[in-house]
């Protein structure tokens, strides 16, 4: 059987979440990691004793055995080694946002079609089956064209601490404005936002967008660092999409497994990385997967994830940025649709 080789740059968390998914696919085989911190290589040695571990991507590059990499760093961090590993021979996929600025996004898109090989965005909620029901619903009429969206996403407020080093729309409103631009079809035209900033720092804690799109609907995302620890529910999310036939809804806080104890309550994520005797399950994995299975077919069927929504969903989040500041509209760069990065 032959094999996908794959190397992860970034050890952080969720770099840590793509290792244990690649390595619970029977197509895949983790060739190289690497991170700059000491603590996290140790720990990765631990843990995936089968992988080398660098300290420097330009070194995890050098090697000529690998597919695929896998870009986990920092969201500010995402072009050098991107652009370093397409030019070395490798496809690359990119966390989320791929980038903070349009024109990085653009680079690597420019970048990848220069070499010759895929840049693929991790747009992992497009393989949570509870939003790929609502999508394909939305395509085989069910609920028809969208005519106005909501999305809620809310996380712990200690979280806050940590990913206040990035603007709100970066961390949580990323994934919703694919979600929005993925249902509707269609590319944003302007946008107004408005932030509450508690701590006075760059990130507002809690952030609403209204997008208004090309094909008229409209989306509106609600995005906080607001739920309490002690509440014991690490995710609180929420869609309602209403179409033309219908509607779709779902949210999450009142589902799935709740424990209750001395401790207080705590509930379990299982829809995007969960793990359960020693193999892990959720969207991440499918993602990876659907990801290994196109490019051992030659690059075949993988236009399922789009770098052109992310560039635009990247310049959709810059307009956010200047309208929350500014208290203005925004019109947003990059329409109309017809962009030039969209792969045919």
């Amino acid at each position: 059987m032959n094999k996908l080789r794959v190397g992860v740059i970034g050890l952080g968390s969720w770099g840590m979440c793509h290792l244990e998914a690649f390595r619970c696919l029977p197509q895949v085989e983790i060739v190289a990691v690497c991170d700059n911190r000491p603590e996290r290589r140790e720990l990765a040695e631990q843990r995936f004793p089968q992988a080398a571990v660098y300290a420097s991507y330009e070194e995890l590059l050098s090697r000529d055995d690998l597919d695929l990499v896998s870009v986990v760093t920092y969201e500010k961090e995402h072009l050098a080694p991107t652009l370093a590993a397409l030019a070395s021979g490798k496809h690359v996929i990119v966390e989320k946002p791929v980038s903070t600025l349009p024109e990085e996004a653009r680079r690597m898109f420019d970048a990848a079609r220069i070499a010759g090989r895929h840049v693929l965005p991790g747009h992992l909620l497009r393989f949570d089956p509870r939003y790929a029901e609502i999508k394909r619903r939305i395509t085989d009429g069910g609920v028809g064209k969208p005519v106005s969206m909501f999305f809620k996403r809310s996380r712990e407020h200690s979280l806050f601490e940590t990913y206040k080093r990035t603007h709100t729309v970066y961390e949580l409103s990323v994934h919703d404005l694919d979600l929005a631009i993925w249902y509707a079809g269609s590319r944003v035209v302007s946008v107004r936002a408005q932030g509450c900033y508690i701590e006075g720092v760059e990130a507002p804690e809690v952030l609403w967008s209204t997008l208004v799109f090309e094909n008229g609907a409209i989306a509106v995302l609600h995005s906080n660092w607001m739920t309490p620890d002690a509440a014991g529910i690490a995710i609180v999310d929420q869609v309602e999409v209403i179409g033309t036939e219908g509607v779709a809804h779902f949210e999450t806080s009142g589902s799935g497994l709740q424990v209750w104890n001395d401790g207080g309550r705590r509930t379990t994520e299982f829809a995007i990385h969960h793990e359960f005797n020693g193999k892990v399950y959720g969207a991440l994995r499918d993602q990876l997967g659907y990801i290994a299975d196109g490019l051992l077919a030659g690059g075949q069927g993988l236009d399922y994830l789009s770098f052109d929504d992310a560039i635009h969903g990247s310049e959709v989040a810059a307009a956010i940025v200047e309208a929350c500041a500014t208290g203005r509209e925004v019109s947003v760069a990059g329409t109309p649709s017809d962009s030039q990065y969209r792969r045919e």
